[in-house]
């Protein structure tokens, strides 16, 4: 075998892995562009519940914000539609390429080399995925109204230590960057509430501004031990943020979800709406809405929680 014929068959190589990498990034745009559509579903629920509960008299405002949404989501959805379209594109290109290479193979060099030409192209083209990311609308007032429920000093109880997500495999459904691997096993700074939640309106806000990882929100119980800490993700409503990749992205629990909004920068809010099963999160900076669990009913007593990632 010459060494031309060696270097062609290498490419090959590089180019049936290049097709496998194709079909893993389409398979994930596809499965983001399913997602999304759910979110956004699910946003105009929280936008309505957000307005109906505490703004009776915004609803031009509402209005103006649910608008603004569907013309931003279609948007995106369109984006998304053409970004799956052009990965698969190139699926099919690089697939043909490699059947081509292998009809080929055995060729006089002066084919091999027009074909290497050729190949070439496929490695020049690779599309981009999308990075959805919807505005959070300021909602008037909103910060005035939870700061009458306002309570100082919630996290009572601080550590360093190293964090265990017991039931991980709940956030695996929809997890693409594995962000419970984030967290479990790393030294992070923690802070709770040694004071339960047993009913009333609660709000405090947390500042996570030289932060990328960090988890926030309430949680029913915290176990220690002198080399861990440990909290139940089916007990606890929670706010992640995770960097991978010079990539920042935000999740919920319960059910595992992406939040397809821009990640806040500073100071985030949280209010506990005990009486009403709800606990919603607040980018204070923007005086808008994150993310708002709907109402359920808690069954048990509920902690503040704190959890920043060293860096």
């Amino acid at each position: 075998m010459g060494i031309l014929q060696e270097k062609f068959l290498k490419r090959m190589g590089c180019l049936w892995k290049k097709r496998e990498e194709m079909q893993l990034i389409l398979n994930q745009e596809a499965k983001k562009a399913w997602s999304f559509k759910k979110y956004v579903a699910l946003r105009k629920v929280m936008i309505k519940f957000e307005y109906q509960r505490r703004h009776p008299l915004l609803q031009e405002e509402e209005k103006l914000h649910l608008d603004a949404l569907k013309k931003e989501a279609k948007e995106i959805c369109l984006q998304l539609k053409e970004s799956v379209f052009r990965m698969t594109q190139q699926r099919e290109s690089l697939k043909q390429m490699y059947r081509k290479l292998t009809e080929m193979c055995h060729k006089p060099d002066t084919e091999l080399l027009q074909v290497r030409k050729e190949t070439n192209l496929a490695y020049m083209q690779n599309p981009q995925p999308v990075n959805p990311e919807l505005t959070c609308w300021p909602v008037t007032g909103i910060l005035d109204m939870l700061n009458n429920f306002r309570v100082d000093n919630v996290l009572t109880q601080t550590t360093i230590h190293h964090v265990s997500l017991d039931d991980a495999s709940v956030m695996s459904g929809d997890d693409p960057h594995g962000l419970s691997r984030q967290f479990d096993g790393g030294e992070s700074f923690v802070a709770w509430g040694a004071q339960a939640f047993t009913s009333g309106r609660h709000y405090w806000e947390l500042d996570v501004t030289h932060f990328s990882n960090w988890i926030l929100g309430v949680t029913k119980d915290i176990l220690t031990s002198d080399t861990i800490i440990r909290i139940n993700y089916e007990e606890a409503f929670l706010l992640f943020s995770e960097k991978v990749n010079d990539q920042h992205s935000l999740f919920t629990n319960s059910p595992p979800l992406v939040q397809f909004v821009k990640r806040p920068l500073g100071r985030i809010g949280v209010f506990l709406d005990y009486d009403n099963g709800a606990v919603s999160f607040y980018d204070v900076s923007r005086g808008s809405l994150i993310y708002s669990f709907l109402p359920s009913s808690f069954s048990c007593p509920l902690k503040p929680f704190l959890c920043l990632k060293s860096p």
